[in-house]
């Protein structure tokens, strides 16, 4: 039988000056602003501690969504804001809290698969990304201003992956150019048990 595991963060960060960012002009602005309050779409207080436990989300099976678990399973339920992980075996069921695209323009669902895995990865804005916001950073390597965080997993959908966020706060909000974020610590565990070939469905 599969022990299940919620996942949550030892420690939550919560950063104040959102206001300051959103007032700040254009011109000047650095790699801080990707990861700005002004990223995250502010459906309460943006530093307000948005309070998660294991009745918010709900457990599920896999195989109304899987036909196997070939190399493992990760479900993405961008309304619940919760990402699901099967290992192969069926030994191991964990559920994270993410964050989720900002607007459904944004958001794609269906199945893909895992193709790559980068800790440490760098990161740049798509051509979109900088037609919305053409005062961000062309690029900015690993470290703690990337929005990527410390791991990514790279999906077969261009532009799309599954990373970790130096941003608390975005986690279970709307706060993503089509992404999905969880805390570095989450993403952490599930590149060590993702693979290359893992399958992935976004709902």
């Amino acid at each position: 039988m599969a022990n299940f595991e919620f996942k949550s963060p030892s420690r939550r960060l919560f950063m104040a000056g959102g206001a300051a960012v959103l007032a700040s002009p254009a011109l000047g602005q650095s790699a801080s602003d990707v990861n700005s309050a002004a990223t995250t779409e502010n459906e309460r207080d943006i530093n307000e501690v948005v309070r998660r436990n294991v009745s918010s989300f709900r457990m599920l099976d896999w195989q109304p969504y899987f036909s196997n678990l070939r190399g493992g399973a990760i479900l993405v339920d961008i309304d619940s804001r919760a990402v699901h992980f099967w290992s192969e075996d069926q030994s191991s069921y964990k559920l994270y809290p993410s964050s989720v695209p900002l607007t459904q323009e944004l958001t794609r669902r269906g199945r893909t698969s895992v193709i790559r895995k980068v800790e440490g990865p760098s990161w740049a804005p798509t051509p979109s990304m900088l037609e919305r916001n053409p005062e961000w950073p062309r690029f900015i390597g690993p470290g703690p201003d990337n929005p990527l965080g410390t791991h990514a997993l790279y999906l077969s959908w261009k532009y799309y992956r599954i990373h970790g966020t130096h941003d608390t706060r975005k986690i279970g909000r709307r706060s993503s150019n089509g992404c999905i974020g969880l805390y570095n610590e989450h993403i952490s565990e599930l590149f060590a048990v993702a693979k290359v070939g893992t399958q992935v469905l976004l709902i």
